[in-house]
């Protein structure tokens, strides 16, 4: 990618003088938010260019990908969050669906105009402050844009980047579940009929498609950041990022150097935590100022019912619409009694049912049980090779299969847990002959445990900074039904017509919802920028699962920040009480915290003050001191305190007292000064420190919070403490 510059006249002059050598090396200029300019360089012009005055940045141009399984494999009814008003003199309580002029731009693969949750009846005229555009290209017409889609973009310079129109599915379903209309007997297939919405139908959508079939273009993505904070957008959705371990430094990474530029300018910017968990250190997308999102599950369950020749009913899981004999009449045949009389294959990839490593003789007629340890074929893999075997179903052995279901189609498979799987093998090796079946799936609701974080979503510590929680907070990504293109034949059965719906997983999912509902907020609050929007939703979210107990993650362990943030996004996150404000400074700040000088600075933020310097004691502690809605102290070792500020704002008017209550982990003393805090109609900000003493004994990480209430609101900060 070309240069940030400093000065306009730098820019120009630098910009003319490449044009006149090379006439179509210039891909894109960035001259809203930001000085800049994306071009096809050799590595000497690069380093060349990099030596001008006034060029602060010279770097490659990064392809990042969608955040989601793309495995084509997933299904659910509920993609919105419903909204639980209630009333407040304070806080309005309009219609959550209502029309607003809020607009929602959404960073993806384009959009379906067609698709009935983008259809504008009851909403008003576009919004004046709208500066936007509506791209034409041989199949997508300004007619496609009408008062709900009222922009679409897309950015030439490789793939498919000829048409806003998506071809992929991901930016259609992603728009829906943020901004989606009410649409009534949405399904796959007839399977979880309901009503499927996203989470602000009032919001209007702005699409930017800067992701086609070589990924998402860092060059691409800068371009729409530039493009959305001239349009005129409040809220950036962004389902993509890099891999885990391979994310840019933020002097070089597209999303967060866009991201600020929009922060700074009022716009807040959600993006997903990643696919790549459950690792630690996985979430990308972490610069302070963007609202990092994971994925968590929702109560409704897909089982596809195994029955065995005893009688036995193990409850399987997936997504399938097989259409067998209900009845055991099936050989059931383990995956390593059907090995191929090869040498080139043993035991081992025979239960795992490798492609090629099976004997079409001995499977042909049979449901094949296998495993799921080889970490290199996926399920549809397996599927497609025992298939063409002649088998007439598979049961896959996997934790993670079971947990998030799959779409097999029309071919009877369902995944088993670890733990039914051996129950399986177990009936097979004590049994003469014997037998299974495997029934169509059907949905089970208010299914428990609900919220789980799943093995997918992205976790913490942040690798650029450990003294900043992420991901900040968790919203539905597991078995998603929103819109598709309809006329995508991977998704459609055979002999159908092609699904309107479809179900996809990943923080992608996730990510729009938080979009829906920062849009909501922005509504009913226009005045709030985006870190009240962020701490509005941090503070009130919640940690507990619909059996009253503490939200978990896939292995059953207690979810902790680094999988869940503050926890997962509530019905009801317009009524903070108190919110955290972190201002453009803190963010310059935090740079210098985490070890940018003042040049290194200027390459993220063009707004830099004149007399701007970083603190002489600009160091880990500093960056615990952001003034965050969550709170992450490091390197307290021994017996030692450390202390860190924060600052509150009362947004709910009047005068009113909060006191603080700490759930203290163990080892750890945690003491917060003062307990109360007493606002008044004059005073409605307020500071308060915390200091945490060590008994020099503490684990890696200790996890705790600290809630301020007054008897109406209660305001929650998760903290972590590592020695």
């Amino acid at each position: 990618m070309g240069g940030a510059t400093t000065s306009k006249n730098n820019h120009n002059l630098l910009l003319s003088s490449l044009v006149r050598r090379k006439r179509n090396a210039v891909v894109h200029n960035y001259r809203n938010g930001f000085l800049g300019f994306a071009a096809r360089l050799t590595k000497t012009e690069a380093q060349d260019i990099a030596r001008k005055p006034g060029v602060v940045s010279v770097f490659p141009d990064p392809i990042f990908k969608l955040h989601t399984t793309r495995s084509w494999d997933f299904l659910k009814y509920q993609t919105g969050v419903e909204i639980d008003f209630r009333s407040s003199s304070t806080y309005k309580t309009s219609v959550s669906s209502a029309p607003s002029d809020i607009i929602i731009g959404v960073l993806d693969t384009g959009i379906w105009p067609e698709s009935k949750s983008f259809n504008d009846d009851g909403f008003g005229p576009i919004p004046s402050k709208w500066k936007g555009t509506c791209m034409e290209s041989d199949d997508f017409t300004t007619e496609n844009c009408n008062r709900k889609i009222i922009g679409a973009r897309y950015y030439k310079g490789g793939g498919d980047f000829n048409t806003s129109r998506d071809t992929n599915g991901h930016g259609t379903h992603v728009a829906s579940t943020a901004a989606g209309n009410a649409v009534s007997n949405a399904s796959y297939y007839g399977l979880a009929m309901g009503s499927a919405k996203g989470g602000f139908p009032g919001a209007r959508i702005a699409m930017y498609k800067v992701c086609g079939v070589r990924g998402c273009l860092g060059s691409a993505i800068m371009a729409a950041f530039d493009d959305a904070i001239k349009d005129g957008v409040d809220v950036l959705s962004l389902s993509l990022g890099a891999s885990a371990g391979y994310g840019p430094n933020f002097q070089s990474d597209p999303i967060a150097i866009g991201s600020f530029h929009a922060v700074e300018k009022g716009i807040t910017v959600v993006c997903s935590a990643g696919n790549d968990g459950p690792g630690r250190e996985t979430a990308v997308n972490v610069a302070p100022w963007i609202l990092t999102v994971a994925a968590s599950s929702i109560d409704r369950d897909f089982q596809a019912d195994i029955t065995l020749g005893d009688k036995t009913v193990i409850k399987g899981g997936g997504i399938n619409f097989g259409n067998i004999q209900r009845s055991p009449i099936y050989p059931l045949l383990y995956g390593n009694s059907a090995k191929k009389n090869s040498s080139m294959y043993d035991e081992s990839d025979a239960r795992n049912c490798i492609p090629r490593s099976l004997d079409a003789n001995k499977v042909k007629g049979c449901i094949l049980l296998c495993e799921k340890n080889d970490g290199i074929y996926t399920a549809k893999e397996k599927l497609a090779s025992v298939k063409l075997l002649g088998a007439v179903g598979m049961v896959l052995i996997s934790d993670e299969a079971r947990a998030v279901a799959s779409s097999y189609g029309s071919f009877p498979m369902a995944s088993v847990s670890l733990n039914d799987g051996s129950k399986i093998v177990s009936y097979i090796n004590t049994t003469r002959n014997p037998m299974a079946t495997i029934l169509p799936t059907v949905s089970v609701t208010e299914y428990k445990p609900a919220p789980v974080i799943p093995y997918f979503s992205a976790r913490g510590p942040s690798f650029a900074a450990k003294e900043i929680i992420k991901p900040d907070v968790a919203a539905p990504g597991v078995a998603i039904l929103a819109s598709w293109p309809e006329n995508d034949s991977v998704v459609t059965l055979g002999g159908k017509t092609s699904p309107l719906f479809y179900i996809i997983s990943g923080t992608s999912m996730a990510c729009p919802h938080v979009s829906g509902l920062a849009a909501m907020i922005k509504a009913q609050n226009p005045n709030w920028g985006p870190s009240a929007i962020k701490s509005a939703m941090m503070t009130t979210a919640s940690q507990t699962s619909n059996m009253k107990k503490p939200i978990t993650t896939n292995s059953g362990s207690v979810a902790t920040p680094y999988d869940f943030g503050a926890g997962e996004v509530t019905s009801s996150p317009l009524q903070p009480g108190l919110i955290y404000e972190t201002e453009t400074i803190h963010y310059l700040q935090f740079l210098c915290g985490v070890g940018y000088d003042i040049t290194t600075i200027k390459l993220i933020s063009s707004t830099v003050p004149a007399d701007f310097s970083c603190p002489e004691k600009s160091n880990n502690d500093s960056v615990s001191n952001m003034n965050y809605p969550s709170i992450a102290v490091t390197k307290l070792t021994g017996k030692e305190s450390k202390q860190v500020s924060r600052t509150v704002t009362n947004v709910d008017g009047g005068e009113t007292t909060y006191t603080a209550s700490v759930e203290t982990p163990t080892g750890l003393e945690v003491k917060v000064t003062p307990n109360t805090l007493q606002f008044t109609e004059s005073n409605k900000q307020l500071t308060y420190q915390v200091t945490f003493t060590s008994n020099g004994n503490l684990p890696e990480d200790s996890f705790g919070s600290i809630t301020w209430s007054n008897g109406k609101y209660k305001v929650r900060s998760p903290f972590v403490v590592s020695n």
